[in-house]
């Protein structure tokens, strides 16, 4: 199934969106990740420098953890597609009027008359039948084509940019400080976050600032809240 160019010239936000999707939502996993650990950290009750050294070591491990889950879950992808192409395209050569009469029916189905759906299905058969199929029976528009790695390695970026930024705060805050500066700090950044991911897409720009604050700060503080649960049972 091949590439093909857009014919209309559309810029839909959809496509846009997308774009930034992966790094916006790295950059919040780890805003709120390294927040929600120093927070969770100082309420058991540590030391401000082993708090810090978790901290480095947690943005670390969670930039090599994020893209070594997208390298996987991207290669699985490919991979399942590359199968599922495979075993249609054998289909296609052991019965290839069966396939043709799923393919009617799939558009039959659609709301297209039977005499039509028939017409357009031989036409998509003879033009190019795997790839007929893989779009109407297997859902696939466009093949995985980004390279894993080089999809890793962006998120792992993003990932620490967002984490750096609470992990600066803690380091230059005064101890007694440092709870209050980092959690108002992330809360701001995470809206405007939330509000560039809406504005992106085209939704909501309030909503989606708020939503994104919202669900940051009950993280940070169901990890606190856990932090104080095993400070009191040490």
């Amino acid at each position: 199934m091949t590439k093909r160019p857009d014919l209309h010239g559309e810029h839909h936000r959809l496509n846009r969106y997308r774009s930034v999707r992966a790094a916006v939502l790295g950059a919040i996993a780890g805003l709120v990740a390294l927040s929600s650990l120093i927070a969770g950290l100082l309420a058991t009750g540590l030391p401000p420098g082993q708090v810090l050294h978790a901290a480095v070591i947690a943005l670390v491990a969670g930039a090599l953890a994020l893209a070594a889950g997208q390298h996987v879950a991207l290669r699985l992808r490919q991979d399942t597609e590359k199968a599922d192409l495979d075993m249609e395209a054998r289909e296609l050569e052991i019965n290839f009027e069966h396939e043709l009469g799923e393919l009617r029916d799939i558009y039959v189905e659609r709301g297209v008359d039977p005499e039509t759906a028939d017409r357009v299905a031989r036409q998509m058969m003879a033009h190019d039948a795997l790839g007929a199929h893989a779009r109407e029976e297997m859902g696939l528009h466009r093949l995985t084509e980004t390279r894993p790695l080089l999809a890793a390695i962006p998120l792992a970026v993003s990932f620490a940019a967002g984490a750096a930024l609470p992990l600066l705060v803690a380091l230059t805050a005064p101890t007694e400080r440092m709870m209050m500066l980092t959690v108002p700090l992330t809360l701001l950044v995470l809206g405007v976050l939330g509000a560039l991911s809406s504005r992106t897409g085209g939704a909501s720009v309030m909503l989606g600032g708020f939503r994104t604050a919202f669900w940051g700060a009950a993280t940070m503080g169901v990890t606190a809240l856990v932090g104080q649960l095993l400070s009191d049972l040490s």
